[in-house]
């Protein structure tokens, strides 16, 4: 009868193990798709989760589990909304988001089988030319960035870090990857003062290098929203960064522009009343025209 026993047990013991093969031989083995997102307030995003349509919150817990994301070196989860203390205090709403949600919609049912991953560092009120710049020197940063906390930020290296950890996660995993390409959503702090201005085609060249070099892919798709603020102590700024988004895409095959209005009203891409930050629809259409314009890129 022990002997019995014993022998139904290892029977147990070899269907379990052999069930626990076929579990792990379903697991995709297909390259996780992984989409790079860098930039400043419109980047982090304060369109209002609970002012959208139902419909659209249903297209995203449907999509939500094949795309996970990563923000500002948190730990990684199903796409969603981010909760902000800081926009419950400004704007009387606490669940936000940024072009990270529509990009991840429109690009998940575009592609029903495909997973990805989002790894994204914002920070508000920053400029290429200082924290953002892979080239970062403390007179750089000093000569435009306010405050000392904004001033000690090497953005670009925080993000790479970012992003070093998670691709470690996936090898770890057993997963492959393919970087498709990069969203940024950048530039109104560098419009608001002459020296950046007038250097940000230079510095958004050596930025796209900066990250292409790094993750060893040359032709990395990079779509920019071009910015159409006008805040800061100079004028022509604005209409500069919007010339260098052009410029560097015009030299640059892989590298594409998100066009808008460059003055008020902004009915193409709703803003908030301060008509610097994107509103719930602005937000909602930012995110759809990143979709399109990597899967443009991408396309052969």
């Amino acid at each position: 009868m022990q002997k019995y026993i014993i022998a139904i047990l290892l029977l147990v013991l070899l269907a379990n193990g052999h069930s626990a093969q076929l579990a792990a031989s379903t697991v995709s083995k297909d390259p996780i798709h992984v989409v790079i997102l860098a930039g400043q307030s419109n980047m982090a995003g304060c369109g209002n989760y609970n002012a959208l349509d139902e419909s659209d919150k249903q297209r995203l817990r449907a999509i939500s589990q094949k795309v996970q994301f990563s923000e500002n070196g948190n730990p990684v989860k199903p796409l969603a909304f981010t909760v902000s203390d800081y926009q419950l205090k400004k704007r009387g709403f606490a669940e936000c988001f940024g072009p990270e949600l529509f990009l991840g919609i429109t690009l998940a049912e575009a592609n029903p089988g495909q997973e990805y991953l989002f790894i994204k560092f914002s920070q508000g009120g920053t400029a290429l030319y200082g924290a953002w710049n892979p080239e970062w020197s403390a007179e750089k940063a000093r000569a435009v960035e306010k405050g000392e906390f904004k001033q000690n930020r090497k953005l670009f290296s925080l993000h790479c870090e970012a992003i070093d950890d998670e691709l470690a996660r996936l090898r770890q995993m057993g997963r492959s990857f393919e970087i498709i390409g990069m969203a940024w959503m950048q530039g109104e702090n560098d419009a608001a003062m002459e020296v950046s201005a007038r250097s940000y085609s230079d510095n958004l060249a050596k930025l796209i290098a900066a990250y292409r070099n790094r993750y060893g892919v040359p032709d990395m798709p990079f779509v920019c929203g071009q910015i159409n603020s006008h805040y800061g102590d100079y004028p022509e700024g604005p209409e500069m960064v919007r010339s260098a988004m052009l410029e560097v895409a015009q030299s640059d095959n892989n590298v594409d522009v998100i066009r808008t209005k460059a003055d008020e009203p902004y009915t193409d891409f709703p803003k908030h009343t301060d008509n610097v930050h994107y509103n719930t629809e602005g937000q909602k259409r930012l995110g759809t025209a990143f979709a399109k314009a990597l899967t443009r890129l991408a396309a052969p």
